[in-house]
């Protein structure tokens, strides 16, 4: 059975041609599946399966806890976006929650934009993140339902892209209460920056780049 309807499929089929470099999708779950960890190793693997350039990996939580910390996973269900190849690279790019409903659209996104390793960043923006010297996290909190997160997932990744020093995570709030409530997430997208900056909406790079400075 698959999730994706045919018209999708081929739609997908012709967007992944564009892949300039290899990626990988590595997820993980647990043997005692979480709540959408079922459907989220199958889209997964359903995506990977739509062009030679694309693979999926799947590993346990619990069993491999070594490569899941490699990763910094700390819960599931999770996906770690990778260039593959020969020299494969880790942009630090995460989903924690299944990607559905608005959020399928900045997987594949993500796909893309990794797979040409450019982060498409303005000018202003790229000199500010390389003469950044301390490392930032960024957490998005989303909903798949909200038409406006996709671009806060987005242009987190985007960061992320652009500077080894920079991680940043899409979490579904739904799925994470107990982070949810930490963070204060009343509403979506929420970014979290280094656990102490807090910007609500889908703001435009520039804001971002403020708030980034005021966090560091």
């Amino acid at each position: 059975m698959t999730l994706l309807k045919e018209e999708d499929r081929q739609a997908l089929k012709e967007e992944f041609s564009k892949l300039q470099h290899p990626v990988k999708l590595v997820m993980f779950t647990q043997e005692m599946e979480c709540q959408y960890c079922r459907e989220t190793r199958a889209l997964v693997e359903e995506i990977a399966s739509l062009s030679q350039s694309l693979s999926a990996e799947v590993f346990d939580l619990v069993r491999d806890r070594e490569i899941a910390e490699q990763y910094n996973i700390d819960k599931i269900p999770a996906i770690a976006v990778i260039q593959g190849g020969e020299q494969p690279k880790d942009y630090g790019i995460r989903y924690f929650g299944i990607p559905s409903g608005y959020e399928f659209s900045s997987l594949i996104t993500d796909i893309l934009l990794v797979s040409s390793g450019d982060s498409g960043l303005s000018t202003e923006t790229r000199d500010w993140v390389a003469s950044l010297e301390s490392p930032i996290h960024l957490q998005v909190f989303v909903t798949p339902t909200c038409p406006y997160c996709p671009p806060a997932v987005i242009l987190a990744h985007r960061l992320a892209v652009e500077s080894d020093l920079i991680r940043a995570d899409m979490v579904e709030a739904i799925e994470f209460p107990a982070l949810s409530n930490k963070y204060q997430v009343y509403g979506v997208p929420r970014t979290v920056i280094n656990e102490t900056v807090h910007m609500e909406g889908a703001a435009p790079e520039p804001m971002l780049l403020t708030k980034l400075q005021e966090a560091v």
